[in-house]
């Protein structure tokens, strides 16, 4: 009988801190997940900026490339991006007939690749880029002549 006396309240004193032990504190930072599966994309990071970036500019790329060039005369060109030192980092040709579509792009192109090299502080080789003097069309595709060739 004394035994059981002696080991009730044992019993119940390991209980307690066993209850006390595993009581965890409650995150007061809402904002965390709960599970690193569910946790969002890191919009603030240099890598996934310049990933939207290169996806926005291969959309561009593709939407100007769809148009099989038959007749360079129906075809132009505009610069596109900037390099950090200035200038445009490339030309792209496109199709007239697209151009009120495709210019606000290439515009919100260029303004976004000036903020991520302005955020980022990027350093380009500011070689300057000579803007194409016309379009020809070879085997279907339009291609920018510059000066020299």
């Amino acid at each position: 009988m004394k035994k059981s006396f002696i080991y009730t309240p044992l019993l119940a004193l390991c209980t307690i801190f066993a209850t006390v032990s595993c009581n965890t504190s409650k995150n007061t930072n809402t904002n965390l997940p709960k599970d690193i599966s569910e946790r969002p994309a890191d919009e603030d990071s240099q890598k996934y900026e310049q990933a939207q970036l290169d996806k926005l500019k291969a959309s561009i790329e593709s939407e100007a490339s769809r148009e099989k060039c038959t007749n360079a005369s129906e075809w132009t060109f505009a610069p596109m991006g900037t390099k950090a030192c200035g200038g445009p980092q490339q030309y792209i040709a496109y199709p007239k007939k697209i151009e009120t579509a495709l210019l606000p792009r290439i515009e919100e192109y260029t303004q976004k690749v000036k903020a991520f090299n302005e955020k980022y502080n990027i350093v380009s080789d500011c070689m300057m880029v000579m803007p194409p003097t016309s379009v020809k069309c070879i085997n279907g595709k339009a291609q920018l002549i510059t000066a020299e060739q």
